[in-house]
């Protein structure tokens, strides 16, 4: 736009043209604040993650005007209030946080080390690194995790998988295999002994995320025989979420130096209890689902509600997260290593594929 539109690069210089995230947006048209938090700034690649403000080298290489740009705040504290006009009371407007930040939050996984898995049309996993910055090598995206104050902050590091439940969609519309995704879970019982039966499904379907990045890799089905049905194959898709998850973990432990123990997990998917346990038993870790799963919303009430001190402190959010059921692994270490390296090899046939086109 800045390029694109004349004249309003000096618009914006002046703080007559304003830019901003999503929530920016939002907070812009309930209150009249032009403000963002840590955790959405943090996403712009325009923020410097150690000062906590706009980065004045990335601003002069993009050729963006400060002023244009919302003031950053805290992810818990008043913004502003709705206008009266919109709904005629005077109600604060007082938490902002990222989509996946925002879950890690509702999970209470507030101290170093600790990890939470979203699982949804694709997966997000965030491990908390605390006051650490880490800057991976290995794919993962380094965020700010929240700020309960002004100046204060935990990080977190990332790992995006990009197809996972939508996998589950893809049985469903794509190939009529299944009618409804709460099926597969009765599906993937009925062959709980053999599993995918040698089966193996990469779904990139439009490349690999982390922790490989490769935009070239093209989903595949492997390791089909006679034999092979379509339980087997739901099966696969649902391992195959769970192998996902496993490499993103084991280059955060990796990266971080952090051994995980445990895993809070939390979205639609999570509610499949047939997924959960193949996840502890693909990772040989304890994965634990709390009573509510929607935590991205829960997440964003708690930092609006320790702000308007609805809740008193951090430990009183704490006392309110209560598990659902916990799962822990069952499969003895060589079956677990030995079908994870099969994992590894259908992924090495998927990748680079568009190269061959």
């Amino acid at each position: 736009l800045l390029d694109n539109m004349e004249g309003l690069r000096e618009r914006a210089g002046k703080g007559e043209a304003t830019f901003g995230t999503i929530d920016t947006w939002l907070i812009w048209n309930l209150t009249g604040k032009h403000v963002t938090d840590y955790t959405n700034a943090s996403r712009t690649m325009l923020m410097d993650l150690k000062r906590l403000e706009w980065d004045d080298e990335l601003l002069e290489i993009f050729k963006i005007p400060e002023r244009g740009l919302p003031e950053i705040r805290s992810s818990s504290e008043i913004y502003g209030h709705v206008k009266s006009k919109i709904l005629g009371e005077d109600i604060p407007v007082a938490g902002d946080l990222g989509d996946q930040q925002a879950a890690l939050v509702g999970q209470v996984a507030l101290n170093r080390g600790e990890v939470k898995n979203t699982y949804g049309t694709g997966n997000f996993l965030l491990l908390n690194t605390g006051n650490e910055v880490r800057v991976s090598r290995r794919g993962l995206l380094t965020t700010i995790a929240y700020g309960f104050r002004k100046g204060e902050v935990n990080y977190a590091l990332e790992g995006s998988i990009a197809i996972t439940g939508a996998a589950v969609q893809w049985l469903r519309d794509n190939l009529g295999i299944i009618k409804t995704a709460a099926e597969t879970e009765a599906l993937a019982r009925k062959v709980s002994n053999e599993g995918a039966g040698g089966v193996y499904f990469v779904p990139a379907f439009s490349g690999l995320f982390a922790p490989y990045w490769d935009m070239d890799a093209r989903g595949i089905i492997i390791g089909l025989t006679r034999y092979t049905r379509k339980e087997h194959i739901v099966h696969a898709a649902l391992e195959a979420i769970c192998y996902q998850t496993r490499e993103v973990i084991e280059v955060m432990e990796e990266e971080t130096g952090i051994t995980v123990k445990t895993i809070k997990v939390d979205g639609g998917a999570s509610a499949n209890n047939y997924l959960m346990q193949l996840q502890a038993d693909i990772l040989g870790k304890t994965v634990i689902r709390p009573k509510v799963i929607e935590t991205t919303s829960l997440g964003a009430a708690y930092m609006a509600g320790l702000a308007i001190e609805y809740w008193k402190n951090v430990e009183e959010l704490k006392s309110k997260w209560k598990i659902d059921k916990i799962f822990n692994p069952s499969w003895p270490e060589d079956k677990r290593e030995k079908l994870y390296k099969g994992w590894k090899e259908a992924v090495k046939r998927c990748k680079g594929w568009l190269k061959y086109l």
